[in-house]
């Protein structure tokens, strides 16, 4: 198990974080913090056990260093290294799940 990595966050995962919190925050702007505030903890979280969450079954070849997890209908796609976690894509649970 790879513990104390740090993470990465894609510039389009982290723009695609931003706009969802700002949607939400449109109709509860305590909703956004919540869920701002638990998403950002879930992947803090992965720096003790990056293996937490199942390999992600969008990823063609995945070798399981591809993961993914669902919180508050987003679904959170993440790549774990040697040397570091980068979280590569944001999606809402309602869109069409992209092959990548």
């Amino acid at each position: 198990m790879k513990k104390g990595l740090r993470i990465v966050w894609d510039k389009n995962a982290l723009k695609y974080l931003r706009s969802a919190i700002e949607f939400i925050r449109k109709d509860s702007p305590q909703n956004a913090e919540k869920v701002k505030k638990d998403i950002i903890a879930s992947v803090i979280a992965l720096t003790d056990n990056p293996e937490r969450h199942p390999p992600d079954k969008y990823r063609t070849n995945n070798d399981g260093s591809f993961r993914a997890f669902e919180l508050y209908k987003f679904r959170i796609a993440y790549f774990v290294s040697n040397k570091e976690i980068r979280i590569i894509r944001i999606r809402h649970t309602r869109q069409e799940p992209k092959a990548f």
